[in-house]
C-alpha cells in the first residue's frame, strides 16, 4: 500500500490530457459581409442633391463589387444638378429708366 496520493497539480495533468486544447477556429477566405460605413449625410437644403446624397446609403448593403454603380449613378445624378443649375435663364434685365422731361 502506498502512501502517495496525487496534489492538486497531478490531478489538474492528468484532466489536460483527457481534454485535448481546442483548435483553433480555420481561417476564412470568404469576403466579409457588406456593412454599414457609418458616414452621416448631412442635407444640403437643395432636393436635388440631397435625393442624390441619400442614394448612396444604397452601397451600404452592397457588396464591394456592386458600389461602382451607385457611385456612378449618384456622380451622373449630382452632374445633372449642376448642368441644371447652369441652365436656368438669367434674370431679366431692368429696363433703363428714360427720364426725359
Amino acid at each position: 500500500m502506498s502512501d502517495w496520493m496525487p496534489g492538486p497539480d497531478t490531478a489538474q495533468q492528468g484532466e489536460a490530457a483527457a481534454a485535448p486544447p481546442a483548435a483553433p477556429p480555420a481561417p476564412s477566405f470568404d469576403p466579409a459581409p457588406p456593412a454599414p460605413l457609418g458616414v452621416a449625410r448631412t442635407p444640403t437644403g437643395h432636393a436635388g442633391v440631397d435625393a442624390r446624397l441619400e442614394r448612396l446609403a444604397d452601397a451600404d448593403h452592397l457588396a464591394a463589387d456592386g458600389h461602382t454603380e451607385v457611385y456612378e449613378d449618384v456622380h451622373r445624378g449630382l452632374r445633372d444638378e449642376l448642368t441644371a443649375l447652369d441652365a436656368r435663364p438669367a434674370p431679366a434685365p431692368t429696363p433703363a429708366h428714360d427720364n426725359r422731361s
